[in-house]
């Protein structure tokens, strides 16, 4: 099955056939450099990081472009409160924004490139645009002409007069009309400004993504992405300002993901239910937050809580367990391969014809306009049978049975690293997750192996009692003790 990609332009799924075989050109719009990421942000790094990291998988050299606009209203805004330079305020939040891409696991884009350092670029874009009668100057400032080009809106299937009759559109009395929309913007006192042969300014928003994915990825390439809060106005007014400059597509296939709800309500500042990265992973593992991202098709929208997450983080734990009682009878040392599938009969075939079914099945999901949803209910369904066929009273240890094991951490961990899930080592992953949840309940660590290490030394002597009223008052603390040949193992 070929890689299908649902595209915003044609409304329909088609097959993804890039410009140049082998090779794949990705733009994505980045952030605007002057507030902490949010969930909404997340979410959207982590369906392209998917995306970005499944077409390498598939053999693409891909060159990744994701922007960070380093000056916008709102960094200005910040920079005047503040009586700093707009570059200070955009560099703290460009370092806040990778460190937690780092944190929740999202490859860095082949290109990041900033506004700032594209202006001559944006400054020819406008000359162009105003030899081709597609722009006009009013006062020092620049507008495109949205009636002149009439292929306006084609992204949103949406007409020129129905947006007007319904959206928002900013009141300025130097537009010729309510729907144009400034290039360049003439400065005003205490703002920064770049020389342009309309006088001294910066540039409109929507300019810097057309010049910063043309200059890397040319005048066509094959995807453009971002969130679907960007198709009108702004990836409309990219198409314009860029097919207007070259008269040539400018994006082949456009990608959009859904929005983020909390608790069935647009997030919003007005509300109060903006939740930071940073945030939500002091409370969660990165993985449980892309685990919950990816459970859901990128086009759907998600509604988020803490329940929802809780939840997630138990679906999670089911995973690593079972990677764990994998990794507890595996070892190492051993080279697994020296037995075949050919070998195996009875319970070990059966499992292993079903386990060895995951790489396929996933692939079959992914090229499905990558849909992490069935992908993540295929290693789900591994999941089961693995813990089906340990849970069998007929499995034993035997070369054989150590092998279908082997077989199934590789597909699992191979599968989970495209979705950037399973990275961890299953105990590594068991103690971070409990220490977290520990501190989330105001519970002390060292109190907690304290008693612990005091009921074993009171098993030890036989003093049950004591032990009971011990595994009683950690219990009492949400605190789930196992007993086992080793020593005791706790959990939240």
């Amino acid at each position: 099955m070929a890689l299908r990609v649902y595209n915003t332009l044609t409304k329909r799924k088609e097959d993804f056939t890039p410009i140049e075989e082998g090779k794949v050109g990705m733009y994505v719009c980045g952030i605007t450099a002057y507030d902490v990421c949010h969930i909404g942000h997340a979410r959207s790094a982590i369906v392209f990081d998917v995306i970005y990291k499944y077409l390498k998988f598939k053999s693409y050299n891909v060159t990744y472009v994701k922007n960070f606009t380093d000056v916008d209203d709102k960094i200005i805004e910040k920079a005047l409160t503040e009586k700093v330079d707009i570059s200070e305020i955009s560099e703290r939040y460009i370092r806040k924004h990778n460190e937690d891409m780092d944190k929740l696991g999202i490859a860095r884009p082949s290109i990041a490139p900033k506004a700032t350092e594209n202006i001559k670029g944006m400054i020819r874009l406008v000359d162009t645009l105003l030899e081709k009668g597609l722009a006009y100057v009013c006062n020092g400032d620049v507008y495109f002409s949205v009636k002149s080009f009439p292929g306006y809106a084609k992204l949103s299937g949406r007409n020129i007069d129905d947006l007007m009759a319904g959206a928002r559109v900013d009141v300025d009395e130097k537009k010729e009309d309510p729907f144009d929309f400034v290039l360049w913007k003439s400065s005003k006192e205490g703002e920064p400004w770049w020389d342009s042969p309309w006088g001294r300014g910066r540039p409109g928003w929507h300019l810097e993504c057309s010049v910063m994915s043309q200059r890397y990825l040319g005048e066509t390439f094959d995807i453009h992405g971002g969130g679907e809060d960007l198709i009108l106005p702004h990836h409309e007014n990219e198409i314009a300002q860029s097919e207007g400059a070259t008269g040539k597509p400018f994006a082949r296939y456009w990608i959009h993901n859904g929005f983020i709800r909390v608790d069935s309500e647009k997030m919003s500042k007005s509300l109060g239910n903006i939740f930071t990265i940073k945030d939500v992973l002091e409370q969660f593992h990165p993985e449980v937050l892309r685990l919950f991202t990816l459970q859901s098709h990128y086009k759907s929208y998600i509604d988020f809580s803490h329940q929802l997450l809780a939840d997630t983080r138990q679906g999670m734990e089911r995973f690593y367990t079972t990677l764990k009682n994998i990794e507890d009878i595996l070892s190492d040392d051993i080279d697994y391969s020296a037995v075949s599938h050919k070998d195996l009969s009875g319970l070990d075939e059966e499992s292993f014809g079903r386990i060895s079914k995951l790489p396929e099945n996933f692939i079959e999901a992914m090229d499905d306009d990558f849909n992490t949803a069935k992908a993540i209910g295929c290693i789900f369904d591994t999941i089961r049978t693995v813990n089906g066929y340990m849970g069998d009273k007929r499995f034993e240890s035997t070369p054989a049975s150590l092998f279908v094991l082997d077989r199934a951490r590789k597909h699992i961990k191979e599968t989970g690293k495209i979705l950037g899930l399973f990275l961890e080592d299953p105990d590594e992953y068991f103690d971070k997750d409990k220490k977290r949840e520990a501190r989330k309940l105001g519970l002390d660590i060292d109190e907690i192996e304290g008693m612990i290490k005091e009921r074993e030394e009171a098993r030890g002597e036989k003093n049950w009692a004591r032990a009971d009223e011990i595994r009683n008052f950690l219990a009492g603390k949400g605190v789930t003790l196992k007993d086992g040949p080793s020593p005791t193992i706790w959990s939240i």
